[in-house]
């Protein structure tokens, strides 16, 4: 059975709700009891019920929870590596970004862009 999801239609509290349920089955899998894990991870045992009931809890309690379940390394997949390809640094001079830029797309002040009040008939500019 498959436990991929798709979190790009749920809401925080169902993606929250979904990783904490996960999180119990691998401590059940690995036939640890809460009291193990929250002793484990140095978390109280109301902690780390709530956790599993997807109910709310520090961001430190989840990295805690999955150091504790050896699955540290796992963390690096919630976001992707921000270096830039290296066919992007062609194009900037192998130089690193260090700021982000508008898109050339976006119209710049007064270009004629719409703004409210265009194309109502009263003849005030």
């Amino acid at each position: 059975m498959s436990h991929e999801k798709d979190f790009s239609l749920a809401t925080c509290d169902q993606i929250e709700a979904a990783l904490c349920r996960q999180l119990e089955r691998i401590r059940l899998s690995r036939n640890m009891t809460q009291k193990q894990l929250a002793l484990e991870a140095g978390v109280s045992l109301r902690t780390l019920g709530r956790l599993e009931k997807g109910l709310g809890v520090s961001f430190e309690t989840f990295i805690r929870v999955m150091k504790a379940l050896g699955m540290q390394q796992r963390l690096e997949a919630l976001l992707p590596d921000a270096e830039v390809r290296p066919f992007e640094r062609i194009g900037s001079s192998g130089a690193e970004r260090k700021r982000a830029r508008p898109s050339k797309h976006v119209l710049p002040q007064g270009s004629g862009a719409w703004s409210w009040g265009d194309g109502e008939g009263d003849g005030d500019v």
